[in-house]
């Protein structure tokens, strides 16, 4: 029998260090009988999961399942994207700082990037480059990329969101959804996803699912189905269609067809906000952002950092000023909370930070 090496104790780096959600691990195993159409094709399984993100986005969405976030994003850029316009974003944003290059590899166009403190914009931030629209020499503005919630943990309030999209088809601009987290966001602000994606505007949403629960698969939801013609072709160039669709299709199933998103989110955002609250006792440590979903951002003094990380491992998000991440997952425990809290107040007695 082979032998895995396992990892140790449960850390705090990202929610998609965390395992599979019980559940899911669960229809993962049912739909594994039997035979089943290839990539989803006339399969019951592929109407069932798309009834479902119908009831949630509405009966003119159209969802299409796909491998990663990655994938989401740029599938869902490219489809609204010519090569010669751009998407305007935060500077933070994941699709600027962390795929690798891939949006404009595939999509030939450009990222326009704000910088924000908060990892949020507004249509004000948007609005310089509006300047550049007609100017045949500058790349055109095209569509406007937010994240929900954003890499800096901080939410877009229903109201924002619809300002920028009304801020974006006045302009003939789309606006697209980074939800890789989007399961967090709704429980943080009590909404439901139909409050905070279709009555707000969106014009299309990467659907995140692996961050909260899921072994692998994600979703690109059009809010109009003009918008999705020919995005089948697309995924399929993209090397994002899944031939064994079914593992994809059972996990949304399970997690959309009985709350199990708002389970899982429900309790890696009740674990942010007790770590929050614990690890500002420990003395030399403060928070550095409001918690509003499920991370943590705290200051630690430079020589606590490494040697915590030996025994929870976190990200550093400034180097300068000791920033750190700490993200809690569905499967973060009260215990893990007071292990690491108590780690970080044993391990200080020994810090000299002089």
């Amino acid at each position: 029998m082979t032998e895995f090496r396992i990892g140790g104790r449960k850390g705090f780096a990202s929610d998609n260090w965390s395992g599979v959600s019980p559940d899911v691990m669960e229809a993962l195993r049912a739909v594994n009988h039997a035979h089943h159409p290839a990539y989803g094709e006339n399969d019951p399984l592929l109407e069932q999961a798309q009834e479902l993100f119908r009831q949630h986005f509405g009966p003119d969405s159209q969802t299409f399942f796909v491998y990663n976030g990655t994938g989401a994003n740029v599938l869902a850029v490219q489809q609204l994207l010519r090569s010669w316009e751009a998407v305007v974003a935060p500077h933070s944003a994941h699709l600027n700082e962390d795929e690798g290059g891939a949006p404009e590899k595939f999509t030939g166009g450009k990222i326009l990037t704000v910088h924000t403190e908060d990892g949020k914009i507004s249509p004000s931030d948007v609005e310089p480059f509006l300047n550049s629209i007609g100017f045949q020499h500058h790349v055109q503005p095209r569509l406007i990329s937010i994240s929900q919630s954003t890499e800096k943990g901080t939410l877009y309030s229903c109201g924002e969101i619809a300002e920028l999209a009304r801020f974006a088809h006045q302009n003939n601009m789309f606006l697209h959804v980074d939800g890789a987290r989007i399961a967090n966001a709704a429980v943080a602000m009590d909404v439901s996803f139909r409050e905070m994606i279709v009555d707000t505007g969106v014009d299309v949403l990467s659907f995140g699912g692996t961050k909260n629960g899921l072994m692998f698969g994600e979703a690109v939801v059009f809010l109009n189905k003009e918008l999705a013609r020919g995005f089948e072709y697309s995924r399929k160039q993209g090397m994002q269609l899944a031939s064994k669709m079914r593992f994809i299709l059972a996990q949304f199933i399970v997690y959309l067809g009985n709350g199990l998103w708002k389970r899982n989110a429900e309790q890696a955002n009740n674990m942010a906000r007790l770590l929050a609250d614990s690890i500002v006792s420990v003395p030399g440590i403060s928070l550095s952002r409001p918690v509003q979903a499920n991370g943590v951002f705290a200051v630690m003094p430079k020589k606590l950092i490494p040697r915590l990380q030996k025994e929870y491992f976190f990200h550093v998000w400034d180097e300068d000023t000791g920033e750190v991440r700490l993200m809690c997952s569905f499967d973060t425990s009260r215990e893990d909370v007071d292990g690491l809290v108590h780690a970080a107040r044993r391990l200080m007695q020994n810090v000299d930070d002089r």
